[in-house]
């Protein structure tokens, strides 16, 4: 080979090959980023079904029912207290991992469904009331956006 097929093969390299390279790691990055995203979204998934597990094995204390649950003992309401409590300490995680002002449309929908999820438990006497001592101590712009759901501020 000589030098002009090699000079040839330079230009070839760096006017289709370098963009290609960039590109093609660009792409890798976004793919690697989207995978990253759907597994948080996923281990939140995950743990909001051991916590309705956790909620199914208390049906004493009625944690689905909308209206407030009558005459509960002390233990009881402590329990329903802790598990309040695993609920916001999850909901807040997924704020803090899923929430964003500028969400592209993938982003959004994964909200939406956590958004829904606050949503129907702030419907819930029971959750409603506990709330300021739920949200003492937790990350000021979620303690607003739960509260805005609570007080039917809508999402």
């Amino acid at each position: 080979m000589n030098i002009e097929t090699w000079e040839l093969a330079s230009y070839v390299v760096t006017v289709i090959g370098l963009p290609l390279a960039i590109f093609v790691f660009l792409f890798e990055q976004r793919k690697e980023r989207d995978n990253e995203e759907e597994e948080v979204y996923q281990l939140l998934s995950d743990n909001y079904q051991d916590f309705l597990k956790v909620a199914l094995d208390n049906p004493d204390l009625r944690l689905f029912a909308d209206e407030e649950t009558p005459r509960l003992t002390d233990e009881q309401r402590e329990r329903m207290f802790i598990i309040f409590s695993m609920l916001i300490s999850l909901f807040e995680r997924a704020y803090l991992l899923l929430h964003d002002v500028d969400m592209k449309p993938r982003q959004a929908r994964r909200w939406r469904s956590w958004e829904d999820y606050m949503s129907e438990w702030c419907q819930r006497a029971d959750f409603r009331a506990a709330l300021p001592g739920l949200l003492r101590g937790e990350d000021p712009e979620f303690a607003a956006y739960v509260q805005k759901l609570a007080d039917g501020g809508g999402k």
